[in-house]
């Protein structure tokens, strides 16, 4: 079973860069303790202690039907429980042949005869051990060659990523494997092999996602009427548990796993939040314990395991740190009480919190640049007699660290690492006295930090206390990820800080695809505007517009000019390879640009604004040089404006201009007859009268008539001719939770044969296709699920190969590959059961079933 089969669903008619190494930091790891903020003296006491190992699971269960039994995940969790790996760490990803199409490769692929053997699952019965989780190792999800999906539309690379969740290191050494979520979608990205896997199975935006400490295990969940918990495992990408309902209402807002990798605790999002803890291995549909917090506690939206004992945890909000102990019988809390009374000394706003290593004592970080350090009377014990008892937890100490905020707090095997909004990492020992700083003036707030694997033999903490600066400080090469969307790698032996991603930090509104080759124009509301080959895939070119975010984009027929329409109403033709002005940027919109397009020419480019108006440019010719100038604009519409479009004359070459409004006016541009300044009208034409249009493109030709092709918000699309604006059909279109809001014609090699047109539309959270001509048949149609949020724009490749699209708000493009020879078969396959299943006629019958009309 493909992981993809198994999440991203069909829907039916129900509707359910460019690298750049940093320069040196001006810092180095020892030079940084004698910054200015210094390093506090001894804060704490006890000698460190190494985290304990637990048990392993007797019981086990999977949503997953290709085990045989329960040995496979027994024996992968002794190994994370033990800590005995399974190979010496992820070893690099065999790049896969490249693929003409440019798609993602299968896990699925050949490995050899004898893996194959191993891996034919599917149709044969035979021990766990023969399974695709047993034979699992790291890397295997780049491996192989790509198998073609059943789907018509199936995911196939995603750009951008929710830079407000963590950015996890999947891999050791050089290698650098990221986990990150992209909307509904967690990604598994081989940064050096330009690869890509997709975890999909979630219908809404994912909210939170932990990884175990070996990297193996990935809880993802997400917020919505409907949540899942979905646990993965990341060396075959498999979903070996789902938990339906966990929090229904609001959504996971918290979501932790621990150490031994048997636990899970979720907290709700909402004012009314509720704790649960799950043992995922275990059958049962309910969680082990709950409770229910408070609404005063604020917001729980961090939560963590004690790494020595996974029946205690820590969750904090910004003004309310929580300590619980659980059992089989009852999850118990305790909100010890801070205030700025407490110490005389401003506490600022909770971040993050963690259990130092000794045992007894924990620390959260704070938005003043202080660590709170919470102390127990007694160090707990793992039996079950004390983890019932109730328990107490006080703030004895609050140690200023920094005068800036402190973002992330982790504690690894004996040292404890924080992250600030001034982009730097330290260091320090169990007494929290500074070992090490790594700094770069161009790194933004930190939002995560993550290391491949535990430091390979760190130095002590009572002796780094004893004798600083004596011993020399080791560390790992770690990922860091910033809250402005920047993905770096820090190489500690020379502290090089080099990016691997950087992605927009606002809303990603408009795409644009070139018409001739494979480039896709991205832009964002930071005014950030990148090229992208597709196919590679890489970026080439970039810029960045610092006065107003990037609204909307167009390239022109000939693939010259890529022209933007911005949020402030200025409009900007750019060259399509460099993205160089070659003109004045133009300012004659009173609002921001929405929609922007070129005539079939490229002579004429018009825009439409949020202030209804309609504006036209024509290109010319001065002292020799084509150039473009502004001709006119017009206020043509009363209401917002839903599309732009240019045509071509049935009688001339001439282009035709026509933009459609929610005031139900479909309106025609005499360009010819226009001249400078005066924008005028040739028609005007009411197309409805109870329900709003929302989109419109040219039909394709089937016959001698020409129409133009409408949707609407009551689902019905309507065909109008191209002359008369006469409506000579009205159909029921695809109906998938909300109505079309754009769609196109996806280009194919023949537009004479109706069983070869296309069309690619969007709703408000789902992208499909809609086999031409329309006829009203739902079977026609299909959706899938792309941004839960909210679709910004669509664009579709030259060759049609692909569907691109925007998600707005998630600041993520996804890449969607297009399998029409599926798609006809699954149409044709629908429609003949829907006929064989319509109510039993005589007549119908002697067609469809000969041999009945001996019956009649």
């Amino acid at each position: 079973m493909d992981s993809s089969d198994a999440t991203s669903k069909g829907m039916s008619q129900d509707g359910r860069t460019r690298q750049e190494a940093a320069t040196p930091p001006q810092q180095g790891p020892v030079a940084a303790a004698q910054e200015e903020e210094g390093a506090p003296g001894d804060a704490l006491s006890g000698p460190p202690q190494s985290p304990l190992g637990t048990g392993v699971p007797r019981t086990l269960f999977s949503t997953w039907d290709g085990w045989q039994d329960a040995a496979t995940l027994k024996t992968a969790l002794e190994d994370t429980a033990t800590g005995t790996p399974s190979s010496e760490g992820p070893p690099k990803p065999t790049p896969a042949q490249p693929d003409p199409t440019g798609a993602i490769s299968s896990p699925h692929g050949g490995h050899g005869k004898q893996e194959q053997q191993q891996r034919s699952w599917e149709g044969d019965r035979h021990d766990g051990s023969a399974s695709l989780l047993w034979v699992a190792r790291p890397g295997l999800l780049f491996q192989g060659d790509k198998q073609s999906s059943c789907h018509p539309l199936s995911l196939s690379w995603a750009l951008g990523y929710n830079s407000s969740l963590a950015v996890h290191s999947l891999a050791g050494g050089e290698d650098r494997v990221l986990l990150y979520v992209c909307s509904h979608t967690a990604v598994i990205h081989d940064i050096l092999g330009g690869q890509q896997y997709h975890l999909q199975g979630h219908a809404n935006t994912i909210s939170c996602l932990c990884v175990s400490e070996d990297r193996r295990w990935v809880a993802t969940a997400d917020g919505g009427p409907d949540p899942l918990v979905i646990v993965w495992d990341t060396f075959s990408g498999i979903p070996v548990r789902t938990i339906f309902d966990s929090h229904p209402g609001g959504g996971v807002a918290a979501v932790a796993i621990s150490r031994d990798a048997r636990y899970l605790v979720t907290i709700s999002a909402g004012r009314a939040q509720k704790v649960c803890v799950w043992r995922w291995t275990s059958p049962t549909e309910s969680p082990v314990c709950s409770t229910e917090l408070r609404p005063e506690f604020g917001l729980q939206d961090f939560v963590v395991f004690n790494p020595q004992n996974p029946h205690e945890f820590v969750s904090n909000s910004k003004t309310q740190v929580i300590f619980y102990l659980w059992s089989d019988a009852s999850l118990q809390y305790s909100t010890p009480p801070l205030t700025k009374q407490t110490f005389n000394s401003v506490v600022g706003h909770f971040s993050q919190s963690a259990f130092h290593f000794n045992n007894t004592q924990a620390l959260t970080g704070t938005s003043a640049g202080k660590l709170v350090l919470w102390d127990t009377a007694r160090a707990l014990s793992l039996s079950e007699e004390a983890q019932v008892q109730p328990h107490s937890t006080k703030a004895t100490k609050l140690v200023p660290m920094q005068r800036s905020s402190i973002t992330v707090l982790m504690v690894l095997e004996s040292c404890i690492v924080t992250g600030d909004v001034k982009g730097r990492v330290k260091f320090y020992n169990g007494r929290l006295q500074l070992l090490a700083c790594y700094s770069h003036s161009g790194v933004g707030p930190i939002c995560s930090i993550s290391f491949s694997k535990p430091p390979s033999e760190p130095p002590d903490a009572a002796s780094a206390c004893s004798s600083a600066g004596s011993q020399p400080f080791t560390i790992g090469n770690f990922i860091l990820s910033t809250s402005d969307a920047t993905v770096l790698h820090v190489a500690t032996d020379g502290t090089n800080f080099e990016k691997v991603m950087e992605e927009a930090k606002k809303a990603t509104t408009a795409i644009a695809c070139h018409p001739r080759q494979a480039l896709l124009a991205v832009g964002s509301h930071c005014g950030l505007l990148k090229v992208w080959d597709y196919q590679q895939p890489k970026y080439l070119v970039s810029r960045i517009f610092t006065e107003a975010g990037i609204q909307c984009l167009s390239y022109d027929p000939e693939g010259c000019f890529l022209a933007a329409g911005f949020t402030d109403g200025s409009v900007y033709i750019l060259d399509a390879i460099s993205l160089q002005s070659c003109c004045e940027a133009f300012r004659f919109s009173r609002g921001a640009v929405t929609h922007i397009s070129f005539s079939h020419d490229s002579e004429y480019l018009a825009t439409a604004d949020e202030k209804y108006a309609v504006t036209v440019y024509k290109r010319v010719l001065q002292n020799g040089q084509r150039c473009w100038e502004h001709l006119a604009g017009l206020h043509s519409h009363y209401k917002p404006i839903q599309s732009i479009l240019f045509g071509v004359q049935l009688d001339s070459n001439e282009p035709r201009l026509l933009s459609l409004g929610e005031d139900r006016q479909l309106v025609e541009y005499d360009l010819s007859s226009s001249s400078k300044d005066q924008l005028v009208i040739s028609h005007r034409d009411r197309v409805e009268q109870v329900a709003v249009p929302l989109c419109l493109a040219w039909y394709p030709q089937f016959g001698t008539e020409s129409f133009i092709l409408t949707a609407n918000s009551c689902y019905k699309m309507k065909l109008y001719n191209t002359t008369t604006k006469m409506c000579r059909k009205t159909l029921l279109g695809p109906t998938y939770g909300s109505p079309l809001e754009k769609i196109q014609i996806l280009p194919t090699r023949s537009t004479t044969d109706p069983q070869k047109c296309y069309l690619a539309y969007v709703t408000k959270d789902k992208v499909g296709l809609q086999i031409l001509p329309v006829d009203g048949n739902p079977h026609k149609s299909s959706a899938f699920i792309c941004h839960p949020d909210g679709v910004s724009d669509l664009a579709c490749s030259y060759d049609g190969r692909y569907v691109f699209t925007a998600g707005g708000n998630d600041r993520t493009v996804l890449k969607w590959e297009v399998n029409l020879k599926s798609w006809k078969t699954i149409s044709t396959m629908c429609s003949c059961a829907a006929k064989a299943s319509t109510r039993w006629r005589p007549d119908r019958c002697q067609r469809i079933f000969p041999w009945r009309k001996f019956l009649l």
